[in-house]
């Protein structure tokens, strides 16, 4: 039986070059951490699949795949071509079901979904979702109306004494001091009511902490050169997350640790190429009783 499952999350970045150079640092890295699952954002259509399943292929990970948005040449300036974006969700084990849930606040070139797959892993289902929230900084209203959403979602799946314990993880675009992330915490009532989830980070970190971003927790970092054509969004800050819900009394959603992973560079200087502009997060946490 597998005592615990192990989840990388990571903003993929589209298909934003380098690509290939971007995918197999990707590759290699994923293959070093040997993860159960991961859930990645920012999915593209690439050739005659996508980049999650150019991901999966090594390692013949079951796919699901969602598209968030869907835009008709023209939608992202007058030369851009037709295309589509969406979330994505790759298993080693089976998946049982999957579910896509469309998020409050769609906008012509910005639209949200919560990508939710059933697993069949040894200790039994397990639910694992993933989104990406709006990310301008003044949306903060936006994002409240979506973890609203996603909590009515995974609530559904069943939260009860006895059900198995749930992973909501993806790019957030929001720091833990946000309301939003709060409610999800467990800190802060939107809606007239609460509830709680554990951030995998601070159950295996101090926070603030000083030093690079890594230590700290930073997934969206200034020593990243992907970076720079958004500075506007502020950096150095903390918005990828691996999210459980409570633990129960036997064990199960104890989160023994929890890092940033997908740092590793390809070249140096201002020639060095990250796999994407996000860091990733990948955190073990235990499904079995004990």
């Amino acid at each position: 039986m597998t005592a615990r499952l192990r989840l990388v999350t990571l903003n993929l970045w589209g298909t934003e070059p380098p690509l290939e150079l971007r995918l197999d640092l990707a590759t290699r890295q994923l293959a070093a951490l040997d993860p159960d699952v991961i859930a990645l954002q920012e999915v593209k259509p690439h050739g005659d699949a996508t980049t999650a399943h150019m991901l999966a292929a090594p390692r013949a990970m079951h796919v699901v795949y969602a598209p968030a948005i869907r835009w008709a040449a023209g939608g992202f300036g007058a030369a851009s071509p037709a295309g589509e974006e969406g979330l994505a969700i790759l298993s080693r084990w089976p998946v049982l079901e999957r579910r896509a849930l469309r998020l409050p606040y769609p906008r012509p070139t910005e639209a949200r979904i919560l990508l939710s797959a059933r697993l069949a892993t040894p200790s039994g289902p397990i639910w694992v979702h993933t989104t990406h929230l709006h990310y301008r900084l003044d949306d903060g209203v936006a994002r409240e109306a979506q973890v609203m959403a996603i909590d009515d979602a995974i609530r559904a799946c069943g939260r009860g004494n006895d059900d198995a314990p749930q992973l909501l993880c993806g790019d957030l675009n929001a720091t833990p001091d946000a309301d939003e992330l709060r409610f999800l915490r467990g800190l802060h009532t939107l809606g007239g009511r609460r509830t709680h989830f554990q951030d995998a980070w601070l159950r295996c970190h101090d926070e603030p902490r000083r030093g690079d971003g890594p230590e700290r927790g930073i997934t969206w970092a200034s020593d990243n050169q992907h970076t720079r054509p958004l500075r506007s969004l502020d950096l150095d800050r903390r918005i990828d997350y691996v999210l459980a819900t409570t633990r129960k009394k036997d064990g199960r959603g104890t989160v023994h640790g929890c890092r940033v992973v997908l740092t590793e560079r390809s070249g140096e200087g201002a020639d060095a190429i990250c796999a994407s502009d996000h860091y990733g997060v990948c955190a073990d946490v235990q499904i079995a009783p004990g």
